[in-house]
């Protein structure tokens, strides 16, 4: 008789921690409380027109190809990539906007057209980018945040000092140049924190970036889902849509299954991929890993508003991927961390997949997602919504030179009243807990609960942490340690 595990969640951690558990016997049975798989990573249709609501960015290529790797699969089985050229565009202003090639060749030479003699540091610092890439990769991400030992390797004691300084130091130690530095710093916001919060390890982010690349699946991130959901139910994964779970039931310190939808349904193993906080409020007090007062106190990455709107004309002078940096980059980051608000002047970063996908959009027109980082647990209402929606379109207007208002057909929203309501997410949060030093590795929440027996976490609240390439690692790691405990 195969043991049952019941998987909370269809998020990319969840489909992957299942496919990893089917293929070492279990059976395993997925609840998703919303009607379509993927979590944060779900698909808007209107109009012809599509979105992905979640991720946008597909980087670190080899993560997707060693997963489905174990599976003896390739991501091609499923879906095809492009690499992006440009990979995105970044606005400072009207007249200034630096392009990021699909070469390193191509973004030395934008570096140096910037700042002469800045191309000789940044092949230097993406060196040390890749070395700690594979030192990450290697090393580090693969392991379950058991214990401090895991960082303990010949390769990190040699590194050590970069977990004592910051991303910020490092990058302003060597470039001068504001435009420059802000790049150089943008991909550290996908590990949720700021520059200054961040260890200077991290900056194998900038080798994802440059080195490896922004690639985009044919029909978008939903392809990855989609993807992931026929391999698991290939390996016999049963899918659940719309069942909402209630409670996870505990007997004698073990937990024995789950209550969804009214009904109980029996588990040797229950696993959650939903937000971990949420999760623990299914559970009676005293089984619970973490108080109130820990979350309280833990960094969280931020929440988002997004805006998906079609537009009724092709636009000019913005990329796939576009930045808009022409505001004060260190005040929107105190308005998320330091003292949270929504920010005077916001930072934002827009999509337009159908530039180089022709399924997002009818013929002759655009698909456009707007995002704004934001603090998590702010108020959010209509009228804010639309303040910001106006005021960005305003500054794409104007740093685009192109009106864009009156062509706008829809717009919709979705911001951290959202997160909530569809995801159980805390305080709204949009990408998990932050990866500063004191919540890296075995110092995040636990995959395993330490007070009932056969209940186990993934996602990004736990290790490695946030984005969808450690959502993919997330599970592989709560399976292999349920296999090791469950032999």
């Amino acid at each position: 008789m195969n043991r049952k595990a019941i998987v909370i969640g269809s998020g990319f951690s969840s489909l992957a921690a299942s496919c990893y558990l089917a293929k070492s016997g279990f059976e395993v049975t997925i609840f998703e409380k919303n009607d379509s798989t993927g979590g944060r990573a779900r698909q808007l249709k209107k109009d012809g027109f599509t979105f992905d609501m979640g991720p946008t960015w597909y980087w670190m290529p080899d993560v997707f190809e060693r997963f489905f790797a174990d599976f003896n699969k390739k991501p091609s089985d499923y879906y095809s990539l492009m690499k992006l050229d440009p990979a995105y565009q970044v606005y400072f202003d009207k007249d200034k906007s630096i392009t990021i090639g699909d070469t390193l060749e191509k973004i030395y030479e934008a570096f140096e057209n910037e700042e002469k003699g800045s191309s000789k540091k940044l092949k230097k610092f993406i060196q040390k980018a890749q070395k700690n890439y594979e030192i990450a990769i290697t090393d580090l991400v693969y392991r379950p945040g058991v214990s401090p030992l895991e960082l303990i390797t010949p390769e990190t004691i040699k590194n050590l000092n970069q977990f004592f300084s910051s991303i910020k130091a490092m990058v302003r130690k060597e470039f001068k140049n504001q435009h420059l530095v802000q790049i150089l710093e943008f991909p550290v916001l996908f590990l949720g924190a700021k520059p200054s919060a961040t260890p200077s390890f991290y900056n194998f982010m900038n080798y994802a970036d440059f080195g490896l690349g922004t690639w985009h699946p044919n029909k978008g991130m939903y392809s990855i889902v989609q993807a992931m959901t026929l391999l698991a139910i290939s390996l016999g994964v049963k899918i659940e849509t719309k069942a909402n779970v209630q409670k996870i039931k505990v007997q004698d310190k073990e937990a024995t299954g789950i209550l969804v939808n009214n009904n109980f349904i029996q588990a040797d193993i229950v696993l959650s991929g939903a937000d971990y906080h949420h999760t623990e409020t299914l559970l009676d007090r005293k089984y619970r890993n973490y108080s109130e007062a820990y979350w309280k106190r833990k960094t969280f990455a931020p929440s988002s508003l997004l805006f998906y709107v079609g537009f009724n004309k092709k636009l000019k002078n913005v990329s796939h991927h576009t930045l808009f940096f022409d505001v004060d980059f260190d005040a929107h980051a105190a308005a998320i961390y330091d003292e949270p608000k929504w920010p005077e002047q916001p930072l934002f970063y827009a999509s337009f997949p159908s530039k180089t996908d022709p399924s997002f959009a009818p013929e002759g027109q655009e698909s456009g997602t707007f995002l704004i980082p934001l603090a998590p647990g702010l108020e959010d209402s209509e009228a804010l919504r639309e303040q910001y929606f106006n005021t960005i379109i305003s500054r794409l207007e104007k740093l685009t030179d192109q009106k864009v208002t009156d062509n706008i057909l829809f717009k919709e929203s979705y911001c951290v009243n959202d997160f909530i309501k569809d995801y159980n997410s805390y305080n709204g949060n949009a990408y998990g807990l932050a990866n500063t030093l004191t919540q890296t590795a075995f110092l995040r929440p636990k995959l395993k609960s330490k007070k009932v027996r056969n209940l186990y976490f993934t996602g990004q609240l736990t290790v490695p942490g946030p984005g969808v390439p450690p959502s993919l690692i997330s599970g592989k790691l709560v399976a292999d340690l349920i296999n090791k405990h469950h032999q």
